[in-house]
């Protein structure tokens, strides 16, 4: 597993540039079929806007990209947006900029930094995020420990995801591959050896950018 950087979850904004109404909308995609899906359900609920310009990027490596102006003039519209995702490295996302022509024409340089500062919109409005490889796991405790755990699990770089209680305390957290040994060994050590570790998957998991 390769990590990347996407945008977390469907995000829409708007901006407004000398009366022209442009629709800012980034979404998550995995292939070009999810890709098309989605730009084909925008034309068709926005179907009177004056222009559909969009771009996408998909594989971890970003090594499958496409772009349209969608009639805007050659490079004014699909570039910038694509060349403002691959700026900020996110792939596995489709952006799609509606614009509403609001009848004052704009020059190849408005448009270029108009459909910049709408990608850069959209993107902010979706959420940027790494995708890292990670691990879901369980660690069970006594009754005794659980408190102190679950305040050593808000102090490592984990995220915690239920708590379970029964015969003893189960907590489910998510934790990056690089970080498990870490957060083991001070589990560990506080628990005195007394805490079981259960893995429950690996799997590609969204950190934010500037944090857990």
């Amino acid at each position: 597993m390769t990590e990347y950087v996407t945008v977390r979850a469907p995000g829409e904004g708007e901006i407004i540039i000398n009366k022209s109404r442009f629709i800012c909308a980034a979404w998550p995609c995995a292939t070009e079929e999810e890709a098309l899906g989605i730009l084909r359900s925008e034309k068709e609920r926005t179907r009177d806007a004056s222009h559909h310009c969009w771009a996408y990027i998909l594989g971890a490596n970003m090594g499958q990209m496409r772009y349209s102006d969608d009639g805007e003039p050659g490079g004014t519209a699909g570039l910038p947006i694509i060349e403002t995702m691959k700026a900020r490295q996110v792939t596995n996302c489709l952006v799609i900029i509606t614009r509403y022509f609001g009848g004052i024409l704009l020059g190849a340089g408005g448009l270029t930094r108009a459909y910049r500062q709408s990608c850069k919109t959209a993107l902010d409005a979706a959420g940027i995020v790494r995708m890292i490889p990670s691990l879901v796991l369980c660690c069970t405790v006594s009754y005794a420990l659980a408190d102190r755990v679950r305040q050593c699990l808000a102090a490592l770089p984990v995220r915690v995801l239920d708590t379970q209680w029964g015969e003893n305390v189960r907590l489910m957290y998510a934790v990056r591959l690089s970080d498990d040994a870490g957060a083991k060994e001070k589990l560990t050590q506080l628990c005195g050896g007394k805490a079981v570790f259960e893995k429950i998957r690996e799997e590609m998991t969204a950190w934010e950018e500037t944090g857990q």
